[in-house]
């Protein structure tokens, strides 16, 4: 969370306030938002994203995604790309039509079973993840840049674990 969001939450509104004795009322049990987890990565999620569409205008979080993927693997049917990717079958498919509406990805039925398509990335998609891979390296450089290296490792390892 950015000093600013934090010292938002600290600025409330005084009219919204519970009074010293509703707040002693609330007891153990009272709910503080801003130390949930799902408040945190929320706001994390949201600084990592800002940095992504400012050094990566060209495309969305999820279309690098996949285009990356495609690039590393040289094919992949659109039900693989999705599960590499950690992308649902609804969100891969709009994701893929995207980038096959700007030909970054190219499709084609499998020889072996007609219905499956495979996807690969095309010449512009491949000179596109050339020409954006090491601002990605430098989305990640930024967005863990408060962290020291050691809590970088440690961060990075914790977070795997809850996926």
């Amino acid at each position: 969370m950015s000093k600013s969001q934090s010292k938002s939450l600290k600025t409330v509104d005084e009219d919204h306030r519970h009074s010293d004795s509703e707040v002693s009322n609330l007891g153990k049990d009272h709910y503080l938002l801003e130390d949930q987890v799902g408040f945190i990565l929320r706001g994390v999620s949201q600084r990592h994203l800002s940095i992504f569409s400012r050094l990566i205008p060209e495309l969305t979080p999820t279309q690098f995604s996949a285009l990356s993927k495609l690039c590393q693997l040289g094919q992949a049917s659109q039900n693989e790309l999705g599960r590499l990717t950690a992308m649902d079958a609804a969100t891969i498919k709009g994701v893929v039509d995207r980038l096959k509406l700007r030909e970054l990805i190219s499709s084609e039925p499998l020889s072996s079973d007609l219905r499956r398509l495979i996807l690969k990335p095309t010449s512009a998609g491949q000179q596109l993840y050339l020409k954006v891979v090491s601002s990605a390296h430098a989305v990640t450089k930024e967005t863990l840049e408060p962290l020291s290296d050691k809590e970088k490792d440690v961060f990075l390892s914790l977070l795997k674990k809850l996926i």
